[in-house]
C-alpha cells in the first residue's frame, strides 16, 4: 500500500486528488494539509511514502517546503503546479531542487479538468513511491554557456563536418526524474555534434519550453521545444512538446507534430518518436532510454536495435526510476548499460565511429 500526503491550500483540489487516488487499491491517501508548513508537520506523524506539494500555497508555498523535506527527510515529492509560463519555471525550479515529477493542474478558478488526468496521476504516484531517494539529486544551478558562433566552433572531438541531410541522430526517452538526468547528458555534448538530438521526455503542455530553455542556457548545443516543419539540424537538440507526438518526416529532413496516433498512454511517446527514427534512419543512428516508469519506448529501441543501431539504457544504479531501461533490457534492446554519468562519452564514441565509416 502506497500512503500519500496531499499538500493544496484549495479545498477542492484537496478532495478531487483524494478522490482520484482512493479509486486505486494500491493507493492509502493517509492525510491532508493546506500548506507548507502543515504538511511538515504532517509528514512525521503519517510517515508516507509519497508527497505532493502545490507550489503556490499561504504561509509556505510548495519550493520553501520542498527544501525542508529534501533536508531534513527526504522522501518523493510530485509538485501539483498551474499551466501557465510561472508556474513551469516554478516547477523546473522545484525538479532541479530534488522533486521526482510534476502533476499539471488545469487552469482556472475551479479545476474540473483535473478528472481527464486520473490515470497519469495514479501512474505518477506510483511511479514515485518506486524512486530510491539515495538517487535524488539536488542539481547546482548551472552557469549560463555562450553559444558560440559556427565558425567559432573548437572541434574537441575533430568530428567530419558534411553539410546536407542529417546522416545519422539521436533518439533519447525519458520519463520520471528525467530533467535532471537529461542535465547530466546534454550539456556534456559538444557544440559540434554531427546529429541532432531528438528528446521525448514526458511532460506537460507549457513545461517542455521552459525545460529547454532552461538546457539550452546550460548547454554548448542550442536546445529547442520542437515545432511543426522544424528541419533537421546537426548540434541541435529537439525537445517533444507537451501533449504532441514528435515524429521524423519520410524525407528524414524535417520533423512533424501530431495528436495521432490517439490512444497512446503517454503523448509524446517515446515508441511512436522512436519508431519514426527506425522507419528513415534504419540502424543509423544512437537510441538511448532513461528513467522512467513503465515501458514506452522500450519495443520501439528493440526496432532499432534489430535495425543496427546502437543503442543505450541508464543502468539501476543511477535511474531514479529503474522501470522504462529495465523493460528495454528484458528485450534484448540495449548494446551499453551505463551511469548516466557516462551517456554522454559513449554517445559521442557511438557517433564518431557511424560518421566514420
Amino acid at each position: 500500500m502506497i500512503k500519500v500526503l496531499i499538500a493544496d491550500d484549495s479545498s477542492f483540489m484537496r478532495r478531487e486528488l483524494t478522490r482520484i487516488m482512493s479509486q486505486d487499491p494500491d493507493i492509502d491517501v493517509v492525510g491532508t494539509a493546506y500548506d507548507g508548513e502543515d504538511v511538515l508537520t504532517k509528514i512525521d506523524r503519517f510517515q508516507p511514502d509519497v508527497v505532493t506539494l502545490d507550489v503556490e500555497m499561504p504561509r509556505m508555498n510548495g519550493i520553501t517546503a520542498l527544501k525542508h523535506i529534501m533536508i531534513m527527510k527526504p522522501l518523493p515529492v510530485l509538485m501539483i503546479s498551474s499551466l501557465t509560463q510561472r508556474g513551469a519555471e516554478t516547477t523546473l525550479e522545484a525538479l532541479r531542487l530534488g522533486a521526482v515529477d510534476v502533476i499539471a493542474k488545469p487552469s482556472g478558478n475551479i479545476s474540473l479538468d483535473i478528472k481527464n488526468q486520473e490515470a497519469e496521476i495514479i501512474e505518477k504516484i506510483k511511479a514515485a513511491a518506486s524512486v530510491d531517494c539515495s538517487k535524488i539529486q539536488r542539481i547546482p544551478e548551472g552557469k549560463v554557456i555562450e553559444k558560440k558562433k559556427t565558425s567559432d566552433h573548437i572541434h574537441m572531438y575533430e568530428f567530419p563536418q558534411s553539410a546536407g541531410q542529417c546522416k545519422t541522430v539521436i533518439a533519447i526517452g525519458v520519463s520520471t526524474g528525467g530533467p535532471n538526468t537529461l542535465m547530466n547528458i546534454i550539456p556534456s555534448l559538444p557544440a559540434d555534434l554531427p546529429a541532432p538530438v531528438l528528446i521525448v521526455q514526458h511532460m506537460p503542455p507549457m513545461f517542455t519550453k521552459s525545460f529547454a530553455e532552461r538546457l539550452d542556457r546550460s548547454s554548448q548545443l542550442h536546445v529547442k521545444e520542437a515545432e511543426d516543419k522544424d528541419q533537421l539540424v546537426n548540434g541541435v537538440v529537439y525537445v517533444a512538446p507537451g501533449d504532441f507526438h514528435m515524429t521524423v518526416h519520410k524525407s528524414g529532413k524535417y520533423l512533424c507534430l501530431s495528436k495521432e496516433p490517439a490512444g497512446t498512454l503517454h503523448r509524446p511517446s517515446v515508441d511512436v518518436m522512436m519508431d519514426s527514427v527506425a522507419d528513415v534512419f534504419k540502424g543509423k543512428c544512437v537510441g538511448v532510454i532513461l528513467t522512467g516508469m513503465g515501458k514506452d519506448g522500450a519495443r520501439a529501441l528493440k526496432r532499432l536495435h534489430d535495425y543496427g543501431a546502437k543503442t543505450i539504457g541508464e543502468s539501476e544504479a543511477s535511474a531514479i526510476v529503474y522501470g522504462m531501461p529495465r523493460e528495454a533490457a528484458q528485450l534484448g534492446a540495449v548494446d551499453y548499460v551505463l551511469h548516466n554519468t557516462k551517456i554522454a562519452s559513449k554517445i559521442i564514441d557511438l557517433i564518431k565511429t557511424a560518421t566514420t565509416v
